[in-house]
């Protein structure tokens, strides 16, 4: 199971979000398929396909990565991680999670 806040539902569901950055331990496999949701009792609103796992700073993020995250700029995404992580910390290692949509619900 993958968490996603509520704005990026549409996002992933027409492929636009394909990237998520994450904290604590590594729990995603490559080929492995994960459902979505927006809260841990919710309904799965689609299940993911996972590609690559991979650490980073999280401060290293490219503007091709920024937008694969649903977001139009690097400097965007600077700005909503707060929001949804916590406080900003370039040197801040992450998992970068790439993913296709295996299917809707």
């Amino acid at each position: 199971m993958i968490l996603f806040k509520k704005r990026f539902i549409e996002l992933i569901l027409s492929g636009e979000k394909t990237q998520t950055r994450r904290t604590g331990k590594k729990r995603w496999n490559i080929g492995s398929i994960h459902q979505a949701r927006l809260s841990y009792y919710g309904k799965p609103f689609a299940h993911l396909r996972i590609l690559d796992v991979r650490r980073e700073r999280v401060g290293d993020i490219s503007e091709a990565d920024a937008r694969a995250e649903g977001v139009g700029s690097a400097e965007e995404f600077i700005n909503l991680w707060p929001e949804i992580n916590g406080e900003w910390d370039p040197d801040l290692e992450v998992w970068v999670v790439e993913f296709e949509l295996a299917e809707v619900g």
